[in-house]
């Protein structure tokens, strides 16, 4: 069953959580964007009707007419009056395996399509095997990973497999995801998610295997492939050179993964993808690498243990509802070198770049989410994909690359020859 949003429901979309930080700024860029004309009709929502209306005042004198819907992460009920009245629900309120099981219940429940920026794989594999059925019979399209988890990693590879197509008739045999430069800082709520992923390891033997499985999030009879466990040291590319551990690479990589599963392994069953970042060619390259792989040894270790871990939360580590200046947020970039190899004789090799104009975790995900749930609102009939778990490629694709681009400063481009 497919709700028709356009008779069914008051709202095209909702956003969850918009008296956070990232919330906010998906409400600033929806003001920006879309107005409150009537082209777009949207609602701020969350638990406290007074920091609501703040962050709806802050927004300015266009803002006063955006509707505040009140409901609690953890009451089902005032979920339900929610999602009945919104098409798309847009959350923010992580870490979601702590906040955001029953909004992801709820939706799943009365057809109403979702997206969110989780990153926490673990909870993602628990929203599938749980609510999947219930969402297929509903039509509710589920989609995590909306932010820099993981759009440009998941997009990025659609669209190198759709250039290799255009020169060859076949996809891409692998695709390198590989970070050139970033700049930008961690999230409080990213931070926090991590912690919490750590927290589950600790405890449970199973988000330990799931984690460590490169096709963790594959549907249950399809978790094979050619890759193996993530990059964790220094590693020498002949495409780029030397390279790094990329700290988002657990999710991107398993997200890409399950795509090519949904889409009936449009970019093979042998298809291999991988992420790091390029540290240079030369001896420094090595010594680059080598320093941000124990880096990131380092922080996970010490992250694991309670006493480590408070101190670097009270020294160092962002909290939830904390981030950068609007000038920091605008001055982020990041900046991703994408290979595309072919398979068979020919060795074709086409090389892209997916760039950003804002700071990764704020503000390009602030866009990025937005976008989908807009994407989820008003293009959903040329989706062409029923109610389920869905990725970004899988789902949105082609659409969401285009409004990416035109809207929110995310680009994907093809080198010259």
């Amino acid at each position: 069953m497919t709700i028709d949003s356009s008779n069914a429901r008051q709202y095209d979309l909702v956003v969850w959580g918009a008296s956070g930080f990232t919330g906010r700024l998906v409400a600033e860029y929806l003001l920006e964007r879309y107005g409150t004309d009537g082209q777009l009709q949207w609602a701020l929502g969350g638990r406290n009707r007074a920091k609501l209306e703040w962050i709806r005042d802050e927004l300015g004198q266009t803002s006063a007419n955006i509707p505040i819907l009140i409901g609690d992460s953890r009451d089902p009920e005032s979920l339900d009056t929610i999602v009945t009245r919104s098409s798309v629900v847009c959350s923010t309120v992580g870490p979601f395996a702590r906040y955001g099981t029953d909004l992801v219940a709820a939706c799943a429940r009365h057809g109403t399509d979702y997206c969110d920026i989780a990153g926490e794989v673990q909870w993602m594999r628990r929203m599938i095997d749980g609510y999947e059925a219930q969402a297929h019979a509903t039509g509710a399209r589920i989609v995590h990973c909306c932010g820099f988890d993981s759009i440009p990693s998941d997009l990025g590879c659609l669209f190198m497999n759709e250039r290799m197509r255009e020169r060859t008739g076949q996809p891409c045999a692998e695709v390198k995801f590989r970070v050139r430069k970033m700049r930008g800082a961690f999230s409080g709520g990213t931070v926090a998610s991590l912690l919490n992923v750590l927290d589950e390891c600790r405890r449970d033997r199973k988000v330990r295997r799931l984690l460590l499985d490169p096709y963790g999030l594959n549907p249950d009879d399809q978790r094979r492939g050619l890759d193996g466990p993530d990059q964790w040291g220094p590693r020498w590319d002949a495409d780029v050179g030397w390279t790094a551990p990329f700290v988002m690479a657990a999710i991107n990589t398993r997200v890409v993964r399950r795509s090519n599963a949904l889409m009936d392994y449009s970019y093979g069953p042998d298809f291999r993808y991988s992420e790091a970042v390029m540290t240079g060619r030369g001896p420094g390259g090595w010594v680059v690498a080598s320093a941000i792989a124990a880096g990131m040894g380092g922080f996970l270790a010490a992250a694991a243990v309670a006493p480590t871990r408070a101190l670097l939360n009270k020294l160092l580590l962002p909290q939830p509802g904390e981030g950068p200046s609007k000038e920091q947020r605008k001055n982020g970039f990041f900046d991703v070198v994408l290979v595309g190899k072919s398979g068979g004789a020919d060795k074709l090799l086409l090389r892209g770049r997916l760039k950003g104009n804002r700071d990764p975790e704020y503000g390009a995900t602030s866009r990025m989410l937005a976008e989908s749930a807009v994407c989820l609102a008003r293009d959903g009939d040329a989706l062409e994909v029923e109610g389920g778990f869905w990725t970004p490629a899988s789902c949105m694709g082609p659409h969401l690359i285009a409004r990416l681009a035109r809207s929110a400063d995310v680009t994907f481009e093809l080198d010259a020859d």
